[in-house]
């Protein structure tokens, strides 16, 4: 460019291709929206495939009784448990490299598509129709407002130390729920706490896939996500059953 500023017209340039997501961005718009794509896709991919497990683990009734009826079954439960936390030390480290972050992610989805199935197995249709309805309206509201409110500024970064404040408590309250419950009263509790705090997460990460995710972070921004609707989702069920108990 004659007697200009290269770097000026270039960002004029992809400026014009595509809005920006906030204010202040100083990166291509067409590029931040590749990454955002990939973890959408990435993420429904994550929720399809936990749907189908945990619809094949209610409706074969045999599946949740091998795991509360013998010991092989209950170990097996403790180890799908511990499995997800075990394979994401892992896919933090090769979160970038492709394609072993993939088939960690599948691993760890699988796993915790059965400890939701299982969950789901010992609850009533009724119960479950109600959670899984208002988590899709929660998560779709949130994400929408998310994108509104960065596109006029906001930045929900200062949630951080409160959402892991909240969520320190929440271990806390359900570890002592397990020696000292205080029956129903404690199942509503934990559920309503549960749900306000993954609402929060769901912001919080969401604003973090828009402003600060790297371009090679997709996987590891689509398990932050895929996690947040999940706890999400059994904190309501949690709820709604002691509602409905």
């Amino acid at each position: 460019m004659k007697g200009g500023d290269i770097e000026a017209g270039y960002a004029d340039a992809a400026a014009s291709k595509g809005a920006a997501l906030y204010p202040g961005a100083t990166e291509r718009p067409e590029l931040r929206w590749a990454l955002i794509r990939k973890v959408y896709v990435v993420l429904c991919l994550q929720l399809l495939l936990t749907a189908v497990v945990a619809v094949v683990v209610v409706r074969v009734r045999a599946i949740p009784r091998f795991f509360v009826s013998s010991y092989a079954g209950l170990g097996l439960y403790v180890f799908l448990l511990i499995l997800p936390f075990i394979v994401l030390c892992p896919l933090s480290i090769y979160r970038q490299k492709h394609p072993v972050n993939l088939l960690l992610l599948g691993v760890f989805t699988v796993a915790i598509s059965f400890s939701v199935g299982l969950t789901c197995a010992f609850n009533s249709g009724k119960v479950i129709l109600e959670a899984g309805i208002l988590t899709v309206v929660v998560v779709l509201s949130l994400t929408v407002y998310t994108f509104w409110a960065a596109k006029r500024g906001k930045d929900f970064s200062f949630l951080a130390p409160f959402l892991f404040a909240s969520l320190s408590m929440l271990l806390v309250f359900g570890l002592i729920q397990i020696f000292f419950p205080l029956g129903k009263l404690s199942h509503t509790i934990y559920g309503a706490l549960a749900a306000l705090i993954f609402s929060g997460y769901i912001v919080y990460d969401t604003n973090n896939i828009i402003k600060r995710y790297t371009y090679d972070d997709y996987v590891w921004a689509a398990v932050s996500l895929y996690l947040d609707i999940i706890n999400l989702f059994l904190g309501l069920l949690t709820l709604f059953r002691a509602a409905d108990s």
